[in-house]
C-alpha cells in the first residue's frame, strides 16, 4: 500500500513537472512569435516609410518594387506565425496588388533631380538615401535581389547623395561670396571641388560641375588679389598719412 501511495507521489510530481514544462515551452514559443511578429511588423512600417520619402526624389518603380516586394516578404513570414490573421491576408493583397501596378509606372530622369532650398529638407533627403543603400545592401546580401539590380540602384542614390551634398557646399560659397567674404567662399568651393575629384564614380554631373567651380575659383582668386590690393595700396596711403602728420611743421604759438 506504502508502494503504491509513494508511487503515486512520484506520478503525481513527474506530471506537474511536465505541465509546467509544456507550459513553460508554449510561453516562450508564444513570446518567440511576438517578437517576430513584431520585427516583421518594423520592417512593414519602415519600407511604408521608405515608400513616403521617395517622393522627394525621382521616379524609381524598381526601387519601390523592391521595397514592396521586402513588405511582402515580411507579410507573408507574418502570416505563417498568425495564419488566422485577417489584417495580414488584406496586407498582403494590397502589396501583390501594389507591385503588379507598379512594374508599368515609368522610370523618372535623374536630370530633374532638384533640390530643396530648405536645409531641414535636404537633411531629410539624405537621410533617406542611406536608409535606401542600408536596405539594398541589407537585401542583397540576402539574395532578394539580383547583384546587377543592387549596382544600378544603389549608384542612382550615390549619385543623388553626391549632388546633394556638393549642391549644399557651393550654396554656402555662393552666400559667403556674396558677402564679400572671398576667403571663407573659396574655401568652400575648394571643399566642393575636392569631393567631386575624389568621387570614385566620375559622370557628366561631376565633370559639368568641377569645370563651374574651376571658373568660380578663378573668380575668387582675381577678387582676392584686387582685393588685397586695394588693401596694401589703403595701408600705404595710410602710412604715409602717418608720416605727414609726423614730420609736418610745427605750429608756433
Amino acid at each position: 500500500m506504502i508502494i503504491i501511495i509513494i508511487g503515486l507521489i512520484v506520478l503525481l510530481i513527474v506530471g506537474v513537472v511536465v505541465v509546467n514544462g509544456v507550459q513553460q515551452h508554449k510561453a516562450k514559443q508564444e513570446q518567440d512569435r511576438r517578437a517576430k511578429t513584431a520585427k516583421f511588423k518594423a520592417i512593414i512600417d519602415e519600407s511604408e516609410q521608405l515608400i513616403a520619402n521617395l517622393t522627394h526624389l525621382p521616379a524609381s518603380p524598381v526601387l519601390v518594387n523592391i521595397i514592396n516586394t521586402r513588405s511582402l516578404n515580411a507579410a507573408k513570414a507574418m502570416l505563417q506565425l498568425s495564419p488566422s490573421a485577417k489584417a495580414t491576408k488584406q496586407k498582403i493583397q494590397e502589396l501583390e496588388a501594389a507591385i503588379s501596378t507598379t512594374k508599368d509606372t515609368t522610370q523618372g530622369s535623374d536630370e530633374n533631380f532638384t533640390l530643396p532650398d530648405n536645409e531641414q529638407q535636404l537633411v531629410g533627403i539624405l537621410q533617406t538615401i542611406k536608409k535606401l543603400r542600408i536596405m539594398l545592401k541589407s537585401e542583397q546580401s540576402k539574395g532578394s535581389i539580383e547583384a546587377q539590380v543592387y549596382s544600378q540602384q544603389d549608384l542612382r542614390l550615390d549619385a543623388m547623395q553626391l549632388k546633394i551634398g556638393v549642391e549644399s557646399i557651393i550654396n554656402r560659397g555662393q552666400k559667403a561670396y556674396s558677402k564679400e567674404m572671398l576667403g571663407s567662399a573659396r574655401q568652400y568651393f575648394e571643399k566642393a571641388l575636392q569631393t567631386l575629384t575624389s568621387h570614385p564614380h566620375q559622370s557628366e554631373y561631376t565633370k559639368t560641375k568641377r569645370a563651374e567651380i574651376e571658373d568660380k575659383l578663378e573668380e575668387i582668386t582675381t577678387a582676392l588679389k584686387v582685393t588685397n590690393a586695394q588693401d596694401a595700396a589703403k595701408k600705404a596711403k595710410d602710412e604715409e598719412d602717418d608720416l605727414d602728420m609726423l614730420f609736418q611743421p610745427k605750429k608756433k604759438w
